[in-house]
């Protein structure tokens, strides 16, 4: 059963390869139970015994949320108000898709609205009612306010975000970051004999961790960095940046580290410099876009992501439930709880999450395909290659099945 602080207007045993058998599932008779109310206080913090500390048990629930038996809680942490709240109930119903698949027979999910009253605020009354899990918040500021309350308490965060910077102390980076999708890009281009990069960047904390994740991967995989040039999205400044790194020297591929959209603009100034035959490669932004093919310039552009195949189910099943498409990071919230029912295993009733079996070398399985979180606890996910088409895009080098392939 899923509940939620405030309601928003739509609102497992897993694995090896089980979330296609998830989907598979039909819907049980589990619905969203809404709940009012101003956020409850955060909960008083007790000393610790002088010798031998024992975990702290989870506090029992306040306000209106009922007394669980053999079930612990898990919050969900997402907008559900203001410019992001399209992400968040699409996070937050793909969240409850999971738990109607999987049974939820020993977590109970309630979701909390990080933009009415702040992330803060949500995480304090998430902790009063005995949460143990937090899954989310959505934005990188959000997870900075919220992960000192959650460390006080022994609960550990499972991010959405895709800002490695928020990951440790007990916070996990579960977002799509640059830098795999890029290193897996980079490889794949180094085996189709590609020796020579560039890259162009946007100005932002995005632009800079792109750079640097070519700066880092190119050396390692055998291959020669030209050099990486920034634009600020202004008018000329594509054609500036463009000019800058031609002047450089030539290179066989170039990274545009933003949007599809963008790629497109960039890539009629790539063909008309020094280097004419250059690869153009983007990073998981354009995973999101479905007319990439429609500039002919970016045909035979080649990008890694995660694979579409069992998202475009849970799309499907998500539309006939809610009555409209999900945003495409709606597959963290599924697989996060995914994620949650299996640890759930291991999960003694009343006591804190067990933090260690979120660290499974072997990983997870999940819409998203193979995951694991890394020793800095930012997720490493398996990667598919796909490459620009006129009719849309192709995969030219499938995502492994599980870290052992």
């Amino acid at each position: 059963m899923a509940e939620q602080s405030q309601p928003p207007q739509a609102r497992g045993s897993i694995l090896a390869l089980g979330a296609a058998a998830l989907l598979a599932l039909g819907l049980g008779g589990c619905q969203l139970v809404p709940k009012a109310g101003r956020p409850a206080p955060a909960p008083t913090q007790t000393e610790p015994e002088a010798a031998a500390p024992k975990p702290k048990p989870i506090p029992t629930p306040q306000g209106n949320l009922p007394v669980d038996a053999n079930r612990n809680r898990v919050a969900v942490l997402v907008p559900l108000t203001g410019t992001n709240a399209g992400v968040g109930k699409s996070i937050a119903n793909a969240a409850n898709l999971a738990l109607l698949d999987t049974g939820g027979e020993r977590i109970r999910i309630t979701v909390y609205d990080t933009a009415k009253g702040g992330a803060a605020a949500a995480a304090n009354q998430a902790l009063a009612e005995g949460n143990g899990l937090f899954l989310g918040p959505l934005l990188a500021e959000d997870v900075r306010a919220v992960a000192p309350l959650a460390a006080r308490a022994d609960v550990p965060v499972v991010a959405f975000s895709n800002d490695v910077s928020v990951a440790g102390d007990g916070v996990y980076v579960m977002g799509f970051t640059p830098g795999q999708s890029i290193s897996r890009v980079v490889s794949f281009a180094r085996e189709r004999g590609v020796t020579s990069f560039g890259a162009l960047t946007p100005e932002g904390i995005y632009g800079r961790r792109a750079a640097q994740a070519l700066i880092d991967i190119v050396p390692r995989a055998g291959g020669r960095l030209v050099g990486t040039q920034s634009f600020d999205r202004g008018p000329g400044s594509m054609r500036t940046a463009v000019t800058r790194l031609n002047a450089l020297g030539s290179y066989d591929a170039v990274l545009v580290a933003d949007s599809g959209r963008t790629a497109a603009s960039a890539a009629p100034l790539v063909r008309g410099g020094s280097s004419p035959g250059a690869r153009i490669l983007g990073t998981e932004l354009w995973a999101t876009e479905s007319n990439l093919g429609a500039t002919a310039a970016l045909r035979g552009a080649w990008y890694a992501s995660t694979s579409d195949t069992m998202f475009n189910q849970l799309r499907s099943r998500y539309r006939a439930r809610y009555g409209a498409g999900p945003f495409r990071l709606a597959s963290l919230g599924y697989d996060a709880v995914l994620l949650a029912v299996r640890v759930a295993k291991e999960w003694r009733f009343g006591r804190p999450f067990p933090e260690r079996e979120l660290r499974d070398d072997a990983g997870f399985a999940g819409v998203d395909g193979a995951f694991r979180f890394g020793a800095n606890n930012v997720v490493e996910r398996a990667l598919e290659v796909r490459e620009v088409t006129a009719a849309g895009t192709s995969v030219v080098s499938p995502a492994p099945r599980s870290f052992g392939d």
